[in-house]
C-alpha cells in the first residue's frame, strides 16, 4: 500500500507542474501579443497630455520637455489708462474655454503681464484695476506654439469715480502739474520748467509762480549760462567801465545775474500774481507751421490769463522795463539812463520771441520727463 500511495502523490505533483507550465506559456503569449502592446502605448499617450493651462508634468525625459516647449504658447500685453499712462499691479485673469479653473496674475511696474506654457485653445482675459473699468477680451484663439500679444489695452475711468475727480481743486491740480514740469529738462540737463505741454493746464496759484521763479534762478544751469553771458560781454568789452581781467568779469557776472533774476521775479512771479496772468509758454504742437510760428512769436506780448483767456502780456512787458530800470543802480554811471532801460527791455522781449520759437519747434523732441498724454493743443476735427 505504501508504494501505491507514493505513486499517487507523484502523479499529482506532475499534474500541478504541467498546469504551471501552461499558465507561464499563456502569460508569455499575452505579454508579447499586439493587444497588450497597444494598451501599453495608450497608457503612455495618456500620461503625456497636459494637466491644465500653465502647468507642467514632472518625471518626463528631455524629449517630453522639448515637445511641451514646442506645443505651448503664451498670451501677454501692457495695460494703460485712457491718458496713455501705464497701470501697474492690474489684476489679469485668464480662463480657458471648457476649463473651470482660472489663472490670476498682476501686471508689473511697467503695466506688462504674460501667461506662459499655455496649450492651444480658446481663452478669455479679464483686466481690472481700482478706479478703472473692468475690461474683458473674449475669443482669443491660441494656436500651438503661438506667442499672442494683445492690442493696446486702455482702461477707462469708472463712471462712479468721476465724481471723485471733480472734488480735486484747481489749486491741487496745478501743484501736481508744476511738480511734473519741474522734472522737464532738455537732454536731461537744461531746465524747461516754463513750457507747459498740457494745453488746458490749471492756472498757477501765486505760490507756484514764485516757486518756479526761485527754482529756475537757483538751478546750477542758470549760473553756467550767466557765466557764458558775462564772458561774451567781456570779450566785446560791453560796459567798459567794469574793466577787464577777473575783477571786470566778476562785475559783469554779478550784473548779468542780477538783471536776469530781476526780470524773472518781476515778469514771471510778481506782476503775474498782480495781474492774474500765467507766465508759462503753452506748447501748441498742432496746426500749420506759419500758425505755430506766429503764435510762438506773439507770446512775448500776448499771454493767457488765469481765467484762460488771451490778453496783453502786461506782466512780461512791465517786468522787462522794470528790471532794466533797476539795473541802472548797479551799472557804471556812464552806462546808466533811459537807453539802458529800453535796451534791456527790448532785448529781453526779442530774446523771448526767439526762445518761444525754439520751444514750439525744437525743445519738445529733446525734453525729458514729459508725460505721453501731454501733446499740446488738441487738433481740431
Amino acid at each position: 500500500m505504501a508504494p501505491l500511495s507514493r505513486l499517487v502523490r507523484l502523479r499529482a505533483v506532475e499534474r500541478r507542474g504541467r498546469r504551471s507550465l501552461r499558465l507561464l506559456f499563456l502569460g508569455t503569449s499575452l505579454f508579447l501579443s499586439p493587444a497588450y502592446g497597444s494598451a501599453q502605448q495608450s497608457t503612455e499617450a495618456l500620461n503625456t497630455l497636459p494637466e491644465s493651462p500653465g502647468s507642467s508634468l514632472s518625471g518626463r525625459g528631455s524629449g517630453g520637455e522639448q515637445a511641451e516647449q514646442k506645443s505651448s504658447g503664451s498670451i501677454g500685453g501692457t495695460v494703460f489708462d485712457l491718458n496713455g499712462g501705464i497701470v501697474p499691479e492690474a489684476t489679469v485673469t485668464l480662463a480657458m474655454e471648457g476649463s473651470p479653473s482660472q489663472t490670476v496674475i498682476t501686471s508689473n511696474g511697467e503695466g506688462v503681464f504674460r501667461f506662459s506654457n499655455l496649450p492651444p485653445g480658446k481663452y478669455s482675459v479679464t483686466i481690472s484695476s481700482p478706479g478703472l473699468e473692468t475690461l474683458k477680451l473674449d475669443e482669443i484663439d491660441l494656436h500651438e506654439g503661438q506667442s499672442h500679444l494683445l492690442p493696446t489695452i486702455a482702461l477707462p475711468l469708472l463712471r462712479t469715480s468721476a465724481d471723485v475727480e471733480v472734488v480735486v481743486t484747481q489749486k491741487e491740480l496745478a501743484v501736481e502739474q508744476v511738480k511734473l514740469a519741474e522734472k522737464q529738462r532738455v537732454l536731461g540737463i537744461v531746465p524747461n520748467f516754463y513750457s507747459s505741454y498740457i494745453w488746458n493746464a490749471a492756472p498757477l496759484p501765486a505760490k507756484q509762480k514764485f516757486d518756479l521763479a526761485i527754482k529756475t534762478r537757483t538751478d546750477p544751469v542758470a549760473f553756467v549760462i550767466t557765466g557764458v553771458v558775462a564772458g561774451v560781454e567781456q570779450a566785446r568789452d560791453r560796459f567798459p567801465a567794469y574793466g577787464q581781467g577777473a575783477e571786470g568779469y566778476a562785475k559783469r557776472y554779478g550784473a548779468s545775474y542780477a538783471t536776469s533774476a530781476l526780470g524773472r521775479f518781476l515778469g514771471f512771479a510778481i506782476f503775474p500774481s498782480i495781474f492774474h496772468q500765467d507766465p508759462r509758454y503753452f506748447y501748441m504742437g498742432s496746426g500749420s507751421t506759419s500758425t505755430r510760428a506766429w503764435y510762438a512769436v506773439s507770446r512775448s506780448v500776448v499771454t493767457r490769463g488765469d481765467n484762460g483767456r488771451s490778453q496783453p502780456n502786461y506782466s512780461y512787458i512791465l517786468g522787462s522795463f522794470a528790471a532794466g530800470g533797476i539795473s541802472n543802480l548797479y551799472h557804471p554811471a556812464e552806462d546808466r539812463g533811459a537807453r539802458l532801460t529800453v535796451d534791456n527791455a527790448l532785448l529781453g522781449i526779442a530774446a523771448s520771441s526767439i526762445g518761444n520759437l525754439v520751444r514750439e519747434f525744437v525743445l519738445r523732441k529733446y525734453t525729458h520727463s514729459v508725460p505721453n498724454y501731454a501733446q499740446g493743443k488738441p487738433a481740431q476735427p
